[in-house]
């Protein structure tokens, strides 16, 4: 096994159905994981359901459900998105598994054992929707109109609370942001987390005695864990906290890869408790940005929310994953629309890498029987192509390191733009007239091309990736090496004759709905 990789998207709140954002979120983690495995990493991916906190008594008494009853269902429904969109997690968490309630208590009593907590009233402004404490001077508004920095409602809220000494923390948060610039990424994130801190920070209330759906507080009756002290320890319980067995080499966790909205909570607070109970911090939380419908936020209010399983069906998986990953830039807000996802993976994706992949694989079917050309005459066109095609497909593996998805794809594009104008400028349903032997060694360049590109992009289009390279023959893809010379080689000596090939990749059509 590789090194350790350890990945996780922030879990998720199961208090509605998962929306376009849960799967975008989802998919980029994925991307991300399997490119690792690709690479020989010893990948770990968590996901899963945050299912404590208010929100989910609240919800669960307007729909006359018990709340346990409801979060299983509805976190059924956030496993079934991930099983859905090919996502290949290692582990499902739900925050109410036993081992996760034992995680959470010891780190409580870690931080207790800092003396970092102590038992007081709190009284400030509190929003069930983000399930967040703020500060006066973060609020908009005036009286019971009063809103918080992400524009939901906040409601006064007094009651007995443990508090964590947040304001110990201001420091040291600030000397680890200097020593590590790619803690928080991408900057625009860095910037407001640095801002943040530096204005100075206040203890936070780390429990709750109004209800009693979530983590009870070790030794204290009627206490239980602010949702959020919870949810983050998920990642620890991930590694096998706080036993620290075989599964501890994961950590610290490589990405935490979560939404803009909940920056704050992953490097900010996380970062604080960490510290407080001696365990090493995670190496980058990565914040992406909003998927927006037509440029719209989405929401239950607009009536604009879409379910992801829906897109998927329309449009099917792969092409969904590759629209997302290619269309956002990584840490930016973005845009879909069907007509958008229908033109770009039209374009890309039918029209160019599956209509290369098509044409030349049939052609080797209907002209040579299936079988790969062992002879033939080169020249350097072919040489040249197989250099644009490596430095591509280098391009994207950079990108992805960087965490620079879409520009990895994009450079991706470049590797199949020039096998496209390559088969074009040498025309081998021409050659097999004029020059038998010029087509043997164009048609083996690009078999060797298609190779390479279809490597590349399965983590963004597994399934799809995958039956190109099965079309290939055996082991195409347990090769993960760009330099294939060995593969080819074996493969002809193999006798191997691919079948003619069915088209992996369709032209989409606009949904009647959306036309």
């Amino acid at each position: 096994m590789g090194d350790p990789f350890y990945i996780t998207t922030a879990i998720s709140y199961p208090n509605g159905r998962p929306h376009i954002g849960h799967a975008y979120e989802a998919i980029a983690a994925d991307a991300i994981a399997r490119f690792h495995r690709q690479a020989g990493r010893d990948v770990r991916f968590q996901t899963g359901t945050d299912e404590h906190g208010l929100k989910m008594v609240q919800t669960a008494r307007d729909t006359g459900q018990p709340v346990a009853e409801l979060a299983a269902e509805m976190s059924s429904c956030f496993k079934a998105m991930c099983d859905n969109l090919n996502i290949s997690y290692d582990r499902f968490i739900r925050t109410t598994e036993p081992d996760h309630y034992a995680a959470s208590q010891a780190i409580w009593r870690a931080m207790e054992a800092k003396g970092d907590l102590y038992l007081s009233r709190y009284e400030g402004w509190y929003s069930v929707r983000d399930e967040a404490y703020y500060d006066e001077k973060e609020l908009t508004g005036e009286g019971d109109a009063r809103l918080s920095p992400q524009g939901t409602p906040v409601e006064w809220t007094a009651e007995e609370s443990w508090f964590f000494r947040l304001s110990n923390y201001q420091q040291p948060l600030l000397d680890h942001f200097a020593a590590n610039p790619d803690f928080i990424r991408p900057e625009t994130r860095r910037n407001e987390i640095v801002r943040f801190v530096e204005g100075g920070l206040s203890d936070l209330s780390v429990s709750r005695t109004s209800f009693d759906w979530g983590v009870p507080v070790p030794g204290s009756d009627g206490h239980v864990m602010y949702v959020w002290v919870d949810a983050l320890t998920n990642y620890l319980t991930g590694a096998g906290y706080p036993e620290k067995g075989d599964d501890w080499r994961y950590w610290p966790a490589d990405i935490h890869l979560i939404g803009k909205d909940i920056v704050r909570f992953h490097a900010v607070y996380w970062p604080a408790f960490l510290l407080s109970a001696g365990i090493a911090l995670p190496t980058t939380v990565f914040g992406h940005g909003f998927v927006l419908q037509r440029g719209e936020k989405m929401s239950k209010s607009l009536g604009n929310v879409v379910d992801p399983d829906g897109l998927a069906k329309a449009f099917g998986v792969d092409a969904l994953r590759y629209f997302l990953l290619r269309d956002v830039s990584f840490g930016h807000d973005g845009s879909y629309s069907p007509e958008a996802i229908v033109a770009r993976v039209n374009a890309e994706l039918a029209n160019s890498f599956g209509n290369l992949a098509q044409r030349t694989l049939s052609f080797i079917a209907k002209n040579l029987a299936g079988a790969f050309p062992d002879t033939g005459r080169s020249d350097e066109a072919d040489g040249m192509v197989i250099e644009q095609v490596v430095v591509a497909c280098a391009a994207l593996k950079a990108g992805f390191t960087d965490l620079s998805l879409s520009q990895g794809i994009e450079a991706w594009m470049r590797g199949v733009f020039a096998c496209n104008q390559y088969i074009d400028a040498q025309a081998p349903w021409a050659l097999r007239k004029t020059d038998p032997e010029r087509m043997h060694a164009v048609l083996r360049t690009l078999v060797r091309a298609i190779r390479m590109l279809a490597i590349a992009i399965l983590p963004v289009v597994p399934q799809s990736a995958g039956k190109v390279l099965d079309q290939l023959g055996a082991d195409a893809r347990d090769h993960a090496a760009i330099d294939d010379d060995g593969w080819y080689d074996a493969i002809v000596a193999s006798g191997f004759r691919i079948a003619s090939p069915t088209p992996i990749f369709p032209r989409l059509e606009l949904p009647v709905e959306a036309a």
